[in-house]
């Protein structure tokens, strides 16, 4: 069983238009309203490939009824912590002339009874579970040093975490030394303080941040590609040109198919090469978190790996 994290979940409604016209009034051609937020996603992607997941965070509201709705739908094991407030929406604007435009709601504020009802929650879930993968952006009412404290009480488990976020989360989290963080290229740079240059600078900085007992760091570089940086090897896998219909859910591609390696226990090879397959498979579909399953297995044999 993996535990995936979404602290602040949203229903992401994905829109297409010929062009976004700020100021304007803009007619949407289609509309799709799915459940989203960055830990969801992931547990989706398990899900399509079999594994048994178990979701925990904050729901509220409609929104929250009708996330946690789609979870038990695709058989997932709801663990949420509900809340008085309204969980958000997130908006995807995918426009024919190219642009991508996100409007992203801030979320409900989380009491402090919520907060450790939620703590005393996911203790309970880490006994049930093998990995625990913690994704996204925090709630209001939720301490920055959130993420540090749910590692460390999967550490004392037992058990490996991946984090995924961002900003003054993402810096406190790393204080506990997850398993493995897949931060981008801004990420690290405001992880280790100034602007990267190159492939070369950016695999310095991921193996400063290793000194600090972090395991994996693991950067997505966007249409470049993936860069891991572990112990005995830094390995860049330059992912094919695929046609693009959205990039919303890429990185959650990279993380859930590594816990899925984490599990089977494949060399990092095999995981980074598969984790860049299934995240370019990711841009070939509307909905994030939906993988084309045989494209991604066609793009395997295309993924190039370099060792640096």
């Amino acid at each position: 069983m993996i535990l995936t994290i979404t602290l602040n979940p949203a229903v992401d409604k994905t829109y297409t238009t010929g062009a976004l016209m700020l100021g304007q009034v803009n007619r949407m051609r289609t509309v799709n309203n799915i459940a989203g937020g960055k830990g969801i996603n992931v547990a989706k992607i398990l899900r399509q490939y079999g594994y048994d997941v178990m979701t925990a965070g904050f729901l509220g509201g409609y929104t929250g009824e009708f996330i946690e709705a789609c979870m038990r739908e695709i058989h997932a094991h709801c663990r949420f912590t509900k809340v008085a407030g309204e969980t958000r929406s997130s908006i995807n604007v995918i426009a024919e002339d190219g642009y991508v435009t996100e409007i992203l709601e801030p979320g409900p504020s989380v009491s402090a009874q919520e907060l450790e009802q939620f703590v005393a929650d996911y203790k309970n879930a880490v006994s049930e579970c093998e990995l625990v993968v913690m994704s996204g952006s925090v709630a209001k009412g939720i301490p920055a040093d959130i993420y540090g404290q749910l590692v460390a009480i999967g550490k004392k488990a037992g058990l490996r975490c991946i984090l995924d976020t961002s900003g003054e989360a993402l810096l406190h989290g790393i204080k506990e030394a997850p398993f493995m963080i897949k931060p981008n290229q801004k990420e690290l740079e405001y992880l280790v303080g100034h602007r990267l240059k190159d492939i070369g600078e950016i695999g310095e900085a991921a193996k400063k941040l290793r000194k600090t007992g972090i395991e994996h760091v693991l950067v997505s570089l966007g249409k470049k590609g993936l860069l891991s940086v572990t112990e005995n090897e830094i390995l860049w896998a330059k992912t094919p040109s695929v046609k693009t219909v959205n990039t919303v859910g890429c990185g959650d591609s990279v993380v859930a198919s590594y816990a899925m390696s984490l599990l089977k226990g494949e060399d990092n090879y095999t995981s980074l090469k598969r984790a860049a397959a299934i995240s370019a498979a990711n841009t070939a579909t509307l909905e994030s978190g939906d993988i084309a399953l045989e494209l991604a297995e066609e793009l395997l044999d295309k993924i190039q790996i370099e060792k640096r």
